[in-house]
């Protein structure tokens, strides 16, 4: 008897699932059943390029309509791309048809959509993952070791990233990361996602007590609604004193690089997200030393590469194929991992602070849900939301949002929570 496998639907034709075709293809625990698209014969020529490349045993069956693969009985997870502004619509059909959903980030316009989705999922039982690569690949087990032996970098002061690239003029006039009802979030959804669950990896998921952002730059082509962030940058700041700042743009060349920095050295990483080509992928650790002799000032470099072998793409070993992989054998398992809808709610967080800072000119949010009651409940209303809490014994006085717009007044806190956006901010004025 064969082995069981996971069993896939594909949910749209787009080009990065032509990567995830071959991913399925070397997980060892995976098919693709069916793909769906809008149009059949799309689907068909979809399939027929990706299975002139990397064939399956059986052809994979062409679907028109994304309703009509989630009514299918031999299909156990669904991979879903599509656009973010229908996102959520389709995961929460995905869900309500018993579906296991591998989801492209961002996974919502807002935190409100995403604690929608995690809630869909937890009632059907579902698996619920969001499609970072990087976070299955083996270099973070080698990373996280070198975070934490005291030795390589001291104490972990400052995260800094960059994830950027050029966008041609074709881009620029017509993808739809640049129409604002399909990709409201532009580059810092396309691509500071990445930044911002990276510095939250390295803080073992511990969130920021406030962000920060800075709208660099916005734009859209001509059938868009509104502009998108094509250029921006954020900074979020932790309890323990660490500093992060991220930068993501549409409109500067080709970077994907993150440092860490200590108290005693820094570690670097040239491709945290996608592995430059080749059989290995690593990071460097540097320590600069100075030395004086009378007149004579030097700067000494001491380097280590620390390389895990892994391939970047295309091979079994690959972080894409371990992510098709890894959600395989959950959905295989019979058991579902809330934890990582958590770490997507967190990153949703985050990113919708650094962007209501960023409109609201650079000012601070906070994302500390800092209650001024004596009783637990607004603890158990801070742990619900994934964020950080504090208490205190002396009420003070300010409003309470239950949304943006509509202010009553309470005696009870100075703190206000903005159920659109997720976060906490200090109403005192």
């Amino acid at each position: 008897m064969s082995e069981k496998k996971c069993r896939w639907g594909f949910l749209s034709t787009a080009w990065i699932g032509m990567k995830n075709w071959q991913s399925v293809a070397l997980s060892g625990n995976g098919e693709i059943v069916a793909v769906a698209s809008r149009n059949k014969s799309k689907a068909d020529a979809w399939i027929d390029k990706c299975s002139a490349h990397v064939p399956f045993p059986s052809r994979p069956e062409a679907v028109e309509g994304y309703d009509a693969l989630l009514t299918r009985d031999d299909i156990d997870a669904v991979y879903l791309p599509l656009p973010t502004g229908i996102r959520k619509e389709w995961v929460i059909k995905a869900a309500q048809a018993g579906k296991h959903i591998l989801c492209e980030k961002p996974c919502g316009i807002n935190v409100a959509e995403v604690e929608e989705i995690l809630a869909a999922c937890r009632a059907e039982g579902v698996q619920f993952m969001d499609g970072v690569m990087f976070m299955h690949c083996g270099r973070l087990a080698d990373l996280r070791r070198a975070i934490d032996d005291g030795a390589s970098l001291g104490r972990l002061r400052r995260i800094t990233s960059q994830f950027s690239f050029c966008a041609p003029e074709e881009f620029l006039a017509g993808n739809i990361r640049m129409h604002s009802d399909l990709e409201p979030l532009g580059c810092l959804g396309d691509l500071g996602w990445y930044n911002i669950r990276f510095n939250l990896w390295v803080m073992n998921y511990e969130m920021p007590t406030t962000a920060t952002g800075n709208m660099l730059q916005r734009a859209a082509h001509p059938d868009s609604p509104d502009k998108v962030p094509t250029e921006f940058s954020g900074e979020m700041f932790f309890a323990n004193d660490v500093s992060a700042s991220f930068y993501c743009s549409f409109v500067t060349a080709n970077q994907q690089w993150a440092n860490l920095c200590g108290a005693e050295g820094n570690i670097h990483l040239d491709d945290f997200v996608v592995p430059c080509y080749g059989s290995e992928v690593g990071f460097t650790i540097t320590k600069l030393t100075g030395n004086q002799h009378i007149c004579d000032f030097n700067m000494e470099r001491r380097e280590r590469r620390v390389i895990t072998q892994e391939y970047s793409s295309s091979h079994p070993t690959a972080q894409e194929t371990g992510l098709f992989r890894n959600f395989g054998d959950l959905v295989l398992s019979g058991k579902t991992d809330p934890q990582w809808g958590m770490i997507t709610l967190k990153t949703q967080k985050v990113m919708m602070a650094c962007l209501e800072s960023a409109r609201d000119g650079g000012k601070p949010v906070s994302l500390w849900a800092r209650t001024l009651v004596r009783s637990g409940r607004n603890a158990a209303v801070a742990r619900r939301l994934a964020i950080p809490y504090r208490t205190a014994t002396t009420p003070g006085n300010g409003y309470f949002w239950p949304s943006p717009g509509h202010a009553k007044k309470s005696k009870k806190s100075r703190f206000a929570v903005d159920t659109d956006f997720g976060f906490w901010r200090n109403c005192s004025r």
